[in-house]
């Protein structure tokens, strides 16, 4: 198994484009279950699944690293609460509220401000390929999300939704960034340990939810759904992010974030039977021809 794995886990660009594609099933998943499962609930019960599934297979790791994990707590607090608690709180709670063309739009924008953040925490160096592949990629988003017509752009109007979920993407941003204060610990270590901060995090609100009245409806849906986004957005994409932004850094992992809209177009084609537009392969090209460029960087 191990023989088998291995390439996956050193595959950087492989990892990234998996995590991109369950990230945007999560999007789709979040906004279309908006009124079957609660926000908060969703954030808190996707943890505690993924948590109790990964826990049997790290428990050794988190024993023998406990030491390096509490010395370094902050660390590990502040990636856990941010990244992993805040940032899929906030998520669910703006898909409430907002367009999918709004959201798409405001993902975008991740890549080039983890690069910017980057550079301005810790002067990491970007060179002009690698701002071309993203500028190619930015544009090739924008021209998906608005279908091939500039109105739709110069029309856009913000809601509270979108206010929410770019509070979560400048967490997400900053996540990024700090991923490289992680503690030099075994991955799954550090995911069980993020993970288990998120639940803590999550927690208090998750009472407030419930005390406001808002509660999962008791259908097929609703345990569908936390079993995928508590599977395939968490325990898988955290891993193979993270690993991706061991091995590429911030800002080139960053640029695959460009690759969720463009799953989310194609997962609206085929689970929503939306049409596949001429937009579409000229956006998705673009993207394509960015990511390769910031990979020759």
């Amino acid at each position: 198994m191990r023989a088998i794995l291995a390439p996956l886990w050193n595959n950087a660009y492989l990892l990234m484009t998996l995590t991109c594609l369950f990230w945007a099933g999560n999007s789709v998943i979040g906004r279309a279950a908006r009124d079957l499962v609660p926000p908060v609930g969703l954030a808190f019960w996707r943890w505690v699944l993924a948590f109790t599934l990964l826990i049997g297979v790290a428990w050794p790791y988190l024993k023998r690293d406990r030491e390096i994990l509490l010395k370094q707590w902050r660390w590990v607090v502040a990636l856990g609460a941010l990244g992993v608690g805040a940032f899929n709180t906030l998520l669910y709670s703006g898909l409430q509220y907002t367009t999918a063309i709004n959201a798409l739009l405001m993902q975008s924008a991740q890549p080039p401000l983890i690069m910017l953040m980057a550079f301005f925490l810790f002067r990491d160096r970007t060179g002009p390929v690698q701002i071309v592949g993203v500028l190619l990629s930015l544009v090739g988003v924008l021209v998906i999300v608005a279908g091939g017509d500039i109105d739709v752009l110069i029309h856009l109007r913000l809601n509270p939704g979108d206010a929410i979920i770019l509070g979560a993407m400048l967490l997400w941003v900053l996540y990024s960034v700090l991923l490289r204060f992680r503690p030099p610990v075994h991955p799954l270590s550090f995911l069980a340990a993020t993970f288990g901060i998120a639940i803590l995090f999550i927690t208090p609100f998750y009472v407030m939810e419930l005390m406001a009245g808002r509660r999962i409806v008791p259908v097929a849906e609703s345990f569908a759904t936390i079993a995928y986004v508590g599977i395939f957005p968490s325990l898988l994409a955290y891993a193979f992010f993270n690993r991706g932004v061991e091995l590429l850094g911030p800002g080139r992992a960053g640029v695959f974030l460009n690759l969720m809209p463009v799953f989310g177009s194609l997962l609206a084609i085929a689970l929503l039977g939306e049409r596949f537009t001429t937009a579409h392969a000229v956006g998705i090209g673009l993207i394509g021809i960015g990511l390769l460029l910031t990979r020759k960087a």
